[in-house]
């Protein structure tokens, strides 16, 4: 881990794509909601939708408290230097609010979508980090360090993210993941996972929507490779995983149910938990979802 005070942040977060589909505009108003609620961070993906650090600097301005993470931002979606300069431009007006995740993503996203050479993901990596602690940077600097985690499931990414970060941000994954991460890790570095949830007592309907989060995934090496070494055999990923494939990563339920599987995680090691709450409509904002839970979730905020 990077030679500096531990990032304090929140244990309970929310992870979602939501806000994307959204006007900037209701973007901020639902970050501010889930400011309200108590929820202490939000986290956002990249793909090819709104830059992270933009729509991040949009929710960070209708917020007084709530931490913006990146979840992931990609490496090959812009050089060291860039991804340095908005962090650093970023925890500069948002002093400890900005936490930078950062990953390799996954082969079709980087060759076919951006046309680059996804070689050796690995040392890619720890090429753009030592990139970034090189990186020039002429305008008014941070008050305090720019926080970053790396998108890390198995052992070697795991370990460049206690050598080489403030820890990792892991996701698609199980309790049992964020055990084994932990011991990795070691005892200092960040480790927040991500857990999929679904507000659902229907085990048919819960499952259907958890099967269509789940098949996304499986379509990943990086993530099979992950889940295989937790034991599931080829039979449990078929057709977007098999019930108790979907059960273990898709915690459903009431809210008592969900509770207890982010409590797992904190209890396995977890600094904080991104909890992603899944829509029953593919391009749905689960709002009702995030108020439903906020009580329940408000149990775990503290140790």
């Amino acid at each position: 881990m990077v030679d500096r005070e531990r990032f304090a942040i929140p244990r309970i977060g929310i992870w979602t794509g939501a806000l994307e589909i959204v006007p900037a505009s209701r973007a901020q108003e639902l970050a501010a909601e889930l400011e309200e609620l108590g929820y202490g961070a939000v986290w956002l993906p990249e793909v090819a939708g709104r830059d992270p650090f933009v729509h991040l600097a949009l929710l960070l301005s209708a917020t007084r408290t709530l931490i913006g993470a990146t979840g992931i931002a990609n490496i090959w979606a812009r050089d060291a230097v860039a991804a340095s300069g908005a962090a650093k431009g970023l925890t500069e007006a948002f002093p400890e609010r900005m936490l930078l995740g950062l990953g390799v993503s996954h082969q079709n996203l980087v060759s076919e979508l951006r046309g680059h050479n996804y070689n050796k993901p690995l040392s890619a990596m720890r090429d753009y980090l030592d990139g970034m602690d090189a990186a020039p940077y002429t305008s008014f600097r941070p008050t305090t360090p720019v926080r970053r985690v790396l998108a890390a499931l198995r052992p070697k990414m795991l370990q460049l993210a206690a050598e080489k970060a403030d820890g990792a941000h892991p996701y698609f994954v199980t309790p049992e993941h964020t055990a084994k991460a932990r011991e990795i890790l070691g005892a200092e570095p960040l480790l927040c996972p991500e857990q999929a949830v679904v507000l659902e007592t229907d085990p048919d309907t819960a499952r259907a929507i958890g099967r269509e989060y789940t098949k996304v995934y499986l379509a990943q090496p990086n993530y099979v490779n992950s889940i295989l070494e937790l034991g599931f055999t080829e039979a449990d990923l078929a057709d977007g995983g098999s019930d108790k494939f979907v059960d273990a990563l898709v915690a459903w339920g009431d809210a008592d149910a969900i509770v207890a599987r982010v409590r797992a995680h904190l209890d396995a090691g977890a600094d904080h938990v991104a909890v992603q709450a899944l829509p029953a409509q593919k391009r749905g904002v689960p709002d009702q979802q995030w108020r439903d839970l906020a009580p329940a979730l408000a149990t775990l905020r503290e140790k």
